[in-house]
């Protein structure tokens, strides 16, 4: 089995293409990255598996199934070829506000539907294992509408929505935002929630912080009654926006990158696929420390998975 080449120097495209200049070398390392702790068959988890000559197909011994590497992850039936979809991946990772689906098609020469498709299987392959795991220590907690200004709708779009104020109309996002230190990176996780009421609020809450975490917010009096689980601290932006410890900048620090991101890449975006997009945010963010290549890398050792177009636009 080939060494994964290390990407960690990358700072080109063309450095990425010289590294792969071939679909063969591309091959290689998918399988090195994916197999780092032993082959094994994406249909029945086997492990005692045959390799072909041909460097491209594999067997496994006990469910007798033929398959490539690409089975079982986001490549699954792809036509493009991996070295298209590994610069893909460097440059959806490498920019901090995404890239449009419009942009992708004119660097890899394929059409706005398939990196559409692309796009959002690398969403799908976004998905943070660690999101099941509460977040702990001090985490900020904050929620966002997102959307555009009724003054920018049309008038037939305003009456409609009832000349919209505030949240109506648009997508209520909650966020959370653990606090890291200088060896630990600060983590974030947002979600789209029905709206922004009590009940709603502290099933978020509960469903991603630990109980017994440092809680910061503003002073939405719906945190109010989560002081019996969390040691709960708030701001009234009315006053001030940082008092010692107690604030939620480093949140709006995050969305201020997410509705760059919305208004100046994707400019809409629909609320059935707003919780790909910011798992995607969230993916760029949580590695902010690492090069681009290194990403790339990350990225390569989960793509398990697969998302078919008929799914994705059901």
């Amino acid at each position: 089995m080939s060494k994964a080449r290390d990407l960690k120097s990358f700072k080109s495209l063309i450095e990425l293409f010289e590294a792969f200049p071939d679909q063969q070398t591309a091959i290689d390392h998918l399988r090195a990255l994916r197999w780092k702790n032993g082959a094994f068959c994406p249909y029945c988890g086997g492990t005692r598996i045959m390799h072909f000559s041909d460097k491209r197909t594999h067997k496994c011994s006990d469910c007798r199934q033929r398959f490539s590497i690409k089975v079982g992850t986001i490549f699954a039936d792809t036509k493009l070829p991996l070295r298209k979809w590994f610069a893909a991946i460097w440059l959806i990772t490498a920019h901090k506000k995404g890239i449009a689906s419009t942009q992708l098609a004119t660097d890899l020469s394929i059409t706005q539907k398939s990196a559409w498709f692309v796009l959002h299987r690398r969403r799908y392959a976004a998905r943070t294992k660690s999101f099941a795991r509460p977040l702990a220590g001090d985490v900020e907690s904050d929620e966002t509408f997102v959307g555009g200004k009724a003054i920018n709708m049309s008038k037939a779009k305003r009456e409609r929505l009832g000349n919209p104020q505030g949240p109506k109309g648009k997508i209520i996002v909650h966020g959370f935002l653990q606090r890291g230190d200088d060896e630990k990176v600060s983590q974030v996780r947002a979600v789209t929630i029905p709206d922004p009421g009590g009940p709603t609020i502290h099933a978020s809450v509960r469903a991603n912080v630990e109980p017994g975490a440092t809680l910061y917010t503003d002073a939405w009096r719906a945190y109010r009654a989560l002081k019996a689980d969390y040691d709960h601290r708030y701001v009234d932006h009315r006053v001030t926006y940082v008092d010692g410890t107690t604030h939620t900048n480093s949140l709006e620090g995050f969305w201020s990158l997410f509705k760059r991101q919305y208004h100046g890449t994707h400019h809409w975006i629909s609320r059935k696929h707003m919780d790909a997009y910011l798992n995607e945010m969230c993916y760029r963010w949580n590695r902010r420390d690492m090069g681009a290549g290194e990403r790339v890398n990350d990225f390569l050792a989960q793509v398990e998975g697969r998302l078919t177009y008929k799914a994705l636009i059901a």
